[in-house]
């Protein structure tokens, strides 16, 4: 029985398939017509090593794309150096140092905070804010090529 030209469709070839597809291919016992139906096989180029297996499972991804979104903006970034330089920052002195209004900073004020990546503390009128060391490692630790 005559093999007809196969194609394997996945990138995802079985190791030992393709090491017996190989071995018999140079093998010296393989008659001509063999090797000429095995050559006529058409696997995938796989153009490199598969990558590793996700660290991440679906709930903590979830978890840290919410704290990527809280972040995801120029505003909260300015206020995340600005709190983690100074170790704590009153809300006060935050929209002139950001050139924008009181309601603007409060707005993103809070999405830092439901975030969880800053804390607030209010000490009579005003509201003072530091950030929340351990979630920004969260941050870099799920990114790092150590993660896992």
């Amino acid at each position: 029985m005559m093999i007809d030209t196969l194609s394997i469709e996945s990138m995802n070839v079985n190791t030992f398939f393709y090491e017996m597809w190989h071995t018999c291919l140079v093998s010296e016992t393989a008659s001509a017509v063999e090797r000429d139906q095995i050559e006529r096989i058409k696997l995938p180029e796989v153009c490199c090593a598969p990558g590793a297996a996700p660290t991440l499972d679906e709930s903590a991804a979830v978890e840290l794309a919410g704290l990527l979104k809280a972040v995801a903006d120029p505003v909260r970034l300015r206020l995340l150096n600005i709190i983690s330089q100074s170790g704590e920052a009153c809300a006060c002195d935050l929209p002139g140092l950001l050139d924008r209004s009181q309601p603007t900073i409060s707005h993103h004020l809070k999405v830092l905070v439901e975030a969880g990546l800053v804390d607030r503390e209010q000490r009579g009128k005003w509201a003072w804010f530091s950030v929340r060391d351990q979630r920004l490692r969260q941050l870099g630790d799920a990114l790092s090529p150590d993660a896992g």
